[in-house]
């Protein structure tokens, strides 16, 4: 069994500083949180970014960030009459709980906790621990240590090579997009997903009166939450092929309504991802993720209704069709767009594009030097989907020759591919607790080892 007494978590957004919290609350270990944007400290950039309007798409009675406190963010919100558990709490408000979790951590371990300000470039793997490399040259040595990435910036499509602000914006949560836009004039979405809500939402808070267009593939935009009524829930894991599970699931919409269908498949969903074929999760990939995002990561009514409002009133339209081009004409983007269903193509004149395509998974495009470096050295591998960083269930990572890491590990969006269900505070929660548990030998307190 590994012994632990130094971890070093590298990035200090919601899975790193979660994770921290956890190893502080169930083990005597020293934790080292590396952070290189001192803004983003227990924020990250979903909360760290998030405008005033933002709100979270999970209702706070969900958003505990301690599974074993369920009711721990709700009776935040109450104690500073922020809301209560059925609330869609601002993602500021969330940022702020996190950073207020963190700053109790602070206090009660004392030394155990140190907060460093830098960028690691890179880790030294030795047989009796790990080295962090700082940018600043400075070194950290640790039993362990834990890459928290976060969500990774999205890819730049070959189209828009060589463009650059403010004709093309690469960060959707950016502030001042639309400045010295009028009325007049059009900015394209690349992407119809939560970050294009998100991007809708701020350009409208911002004052911006010109039209929006959200571009993607299917033209698919996320679902509301709406109540749903009481029924039996599911309480074992669906087996079966692809198409005998879509079947199933169908089944179930019927007989319960598809959100109460999809909802009761999170437990299982993870297990059902690992027990599936690599084929079949390339096919759900291709053909079917569109589908489920949409329905599975929903957004408030309130910010539904927003939407609708933007869309009733010709302010936003969402298009279904692939870019084929691009290129400069002034100080604006025509963007050439062949429409779903059609072969012919189409010119369109857009005074700003803002990539809203999500977050990059390929570490062979990323940009981050760590994960650069550890990937060019074989430390870490990108999982077979190509969509994060290649863990085993422990998020231990896996090297290019396919051994297991005993010391390197990751935790959060990056570990989609192993995980799947892993982009969201509930299941990011489970795991970083879990993870810290059997760091600090926690597990076994109540015999979870055996």
């Amino acid at each position: 069994m590994l012994r632990v007494s130094h971890v070093v978590i590298v990035g200090g957004g919601f899975s790193g500083v979660l994770l921290a919290i956890n190893l502080l609350r169930h083990g005597t270990v020293r934790v080292t949180l590396i952070e290189r944007h001192p803004d983003r400290l227990g924020r990250g950039l979903a909360f760290g970014a998030a405008h005033a309007d933002h709100v979270l798409n999970v209702r706070a009675g969900n958003m505990s960030a301690l599974p074993d406190q369920p009711d721990h963010f709700g009776q935040w919100l109450q104690s500073r009459q922020l809301g209560d558990d059925g609330s869609f709490a601002t993602r500021q408000d969330y940022g702020r709980y996190l950073c207020a979790l963190l700053d109790a951590a602070r206090e009660e371990a004392g030394t155990r906790l140190a907060v460093v300000h830098d960028e690691v470039i890179d880790l030294t793997l030795l047989h009796d621990g790990v080295e962090a490399v700082m940018q600043s040259g400075g070194r950290i040595a640790a039993d362990v240590v834990v890459i928290a990435p976060g969500n990774l910036p999205p890819h730049r499509l070959a189209a828009f090579s060589g463009m650059n602000r403010p004709a093309y914006v690469d960060d959707p949560w950016a502030r001042a997009i639309s400045d010295g836009l009028g009325a007049g004039e059009v900015i394209m979405l690349l992407g119809s997903g939560l970050t294009a809500v998100d991007s809708a939402l701020g350009l409208d808070a911002a004052g911006f009166k010109g039209r929006i267009i959200a571009l993607s593939r299917r033209g698919l935009t996320p679902q509301r939450h709406a109540p749903v009524s009481s029924h039996e829930k599911r309480t074992d894991r669906p087996n079966g092929t692809a198409s005998e599970l879509v079947s199933l699931i169908r089944a179930r919409c019927d007989a319960i309504g598809w959100r109460s269908a999809v909802d009761e498949l999170r437990p299982f969903t993870p297990d059902m991802w690992r027990a599936a074929e690599p084929d079949v999760r390339q096919r759900f990939l291709r053909h079917l993720r569109p589908y489920w995002d949409i329905h599975r990561h929903r957004i408030a009514p309130l910010v539904a209704d927003r939407i609708d409002a933007m869309q009733s009133d010709g302010r936003l339209e969402v298009r279904a069709g692939k870019v084929v081009a691009a290129r400069m004409e002034g100080e604006g983007i025509i963007v050439t767009v062949r429409p779903r269903g059609s072969e012919q193509v189409e010119e369109v004149p857009v005074a700003r594009v803002v990539n809203c395509t999500g977050p990059l998974g390929d570490l062979d495009r990323t940009t981050d030097i760590l994960l650069q470096t550890l990937t060019k050295r074989g430390e870490i591998r990108a999982d077979p989907l190509a969509i994060g960083i290649d863990v085993d269930r422990q998020c231990r990572t896996i090297k290019a020759d396919g051994d297991t890491q005993q010391r390197l590990f990751a935790v959060g969006p990056m570990t989609r591919g192993a995980h799947w269900e892993i982009v969201a505070v509930p299941d990011i929660r489970r795991q970083v607790w879990a993870l810290a548990r059997e760091m600090t030998g926690a597990h076994w307190v109540e015999a979870e080892g055996l």
